[in-house]
């Protein structure tokens, strides 16, 4: 393997883990410490409104339930402005992304366009040798020659996988 089939590996896998937490932290989201308070709290009322059970309490526990209810609404508008404020945030983070894989990609691609990334044993790209294979065979080796773009997209489905793998890791509370 070359330096530049190995650089180009991590430089993609950096990305594809890059998008990988931001998918991940899109869909997992975050609960603010106003909103884990304000669950508390409605536990709490919840509870105290169950133990006033008996007929001479029924106004007292029918109040608290309306104030639950009332705080259960709060806490609903607070998720809502707080979904549309990350959605948002994960939006320009992910066009962020995409504009610096492009970049990347299409740097790597001008660099490597006219040079073979690799060379590999021929029986390694057997079916689709021709597919990968860049001008053939390199006759000083008897190698086959692996292009930029192939090599490419061989690390960016890799990568992706390893990703999805890793990323919870990395995301775990």
């Amino acid at each position: 393997m070359s330096l530049a089939a190995i650089f180009t590996f991590l430089l993609v896998s950096a990305l594809q883990m890059l998008e990988g937490v931001l998918d991940l932290a899109r869909r997992r989201g975050s609960i603010s410490d106003e909103q884990l308070k304000l669950r508390m709290e409605i536990t709490q009322i919840l509870k105290e409104a169950s133990t006033l059970s008996t007929p001479s309490t029924f106004a007292q526990a029918a109040k608290l339930k309306r104030l639950a209810a009332a705080k259960e609404k709060e806490l609903a508008k607070m998720q809502d402005l707080n979904i549309k404020g990350k959605q948002s945030l994960y939006e320009q983070y992910g066009k962020v992304l995409l504009i610096t894989k492009v970049l990347i990609y299409g740097a790597l691609i001008l660099w490597f366009w006219s040079s073979p990334v690799t060379t590999v044993p021929k029986h390694l790209l057997q079916p689709f040798g021709r597919l990968f294979s860049w001008r053939g065979v390199d006759a000083a080796t008897g190698r086959a020659v692996v292009g930029i773009l192939p090599w490419l997209f061989l690390t960016s489905h890799v990568s992706k996988l390893l990703s999805e793998k890793l990323a919870p890791i990395f995301l775990h509370p």
